[in-house]
């Protein structure tokens, strides 16, 4: 049991290190491509064409869509220890439609405006992944991770820039798939909601959930005595008569 732990442990730590490794060269990959393609970040068509720089583009994107399949393994490794309560229904929306999503822009529209997104979202994932990273070295760094909240924040943020982005494309006619656009506007709408849920339980709900138990505990353990006052010199507690 202990061996199988260890070996879990050894996988979750590899799987850490190589997602940290994945996403920081697709957004190298990425920025630098797109750049040397002079790209815009407001309007940027599909090109089909075999220039280096398109395929460049194009081949970061289709490991950027290989990384979505790799994340399974987070699932994949919550259900065999057991950590049921880790595979939430955000949890599996997330990395399947993700997979999905990403296997339809390779196919259709492996560049343009598809970099965009896959460039944030792998900067993003390069801050989880480093956040992973450190908590893996137990409690010791654990207890300096205080900004665990704030990678929900900064997801949040993400999709309320990826509809400003689309929206704008549509607005202004840009020569990009519409339908994607569309898609992608839908699509960032369940995650703001599926992601504004989870921090609002896990961030704002379960600690007035604590500090209510707390209370609860502390008058059932006794550890909520009555008020002491000073009365005639001696001390009396608040509610009860003095002896005749």
């Amino acid at each position: 049991m202990q061996q199988s732990c260890l070996i879990f442990i050894l996988c979750n730590r590899i799987l850490v290190l190589s997602g940290f490794y994945l996403f920081m060269l697709e957004v190298l990959t990425l920025l630098l491509g797109s750049r040397a393609a002079g790209y815009s970040y407001l309007c940027q068509p599909v090109n089909y064409s075999n220039d280096v720089n398109e395929v460049r583009i194009a081949s970061a994107l289709w490991w950027y869509y290989i990384s979505k399949g790799v994340e399974f393994l987070d699932t994949v490794f919550f259900i065999m220890r057991k950590k049921f309560n880790q595979v939430s229904f955000l949890h599996v929306y997330h990395h399947c439609t993700m997979f999905i999503l990403w296997w339809i822009g390779i196919k259709w529209v492996p560049g343009g405006q598809s970099f965009f997104g896959a460039t944030i979202n792998s900067g993003i994932h390069v801050l989880m992944y480093g956040y992973y990273g450190l908590a893996a070295f137990g409690p010791k760094i654990q207890k300096y991770l205080w900004w665990k909240k704030y990678l929900t924040i900064i997801q949040m943020i993400q999709f309320h820039v990826t509809i400003g982005h689309a929206a704008h494309s549509l607005y202004t006619g840009c020569p990009f798939p519409a339908w994607m656009q569309w898609a992608l506007i839908g699509y960032a709408v369940t995650f703001i909601i599926l992601f504004a849920n989870f921090y609002y339980q896990t961030y704002r709900r379960q600690p007035r959930l604590k500090s209510a138990k707390s209370a609860v505990n502390g008058i059932s353990n006794g550890t909520n005595k009555a008020p002491v006052v000073m009365e005639n010199g001696t001390k009396q507690k608040k509610g009860k008569g003095k002896h005749d």
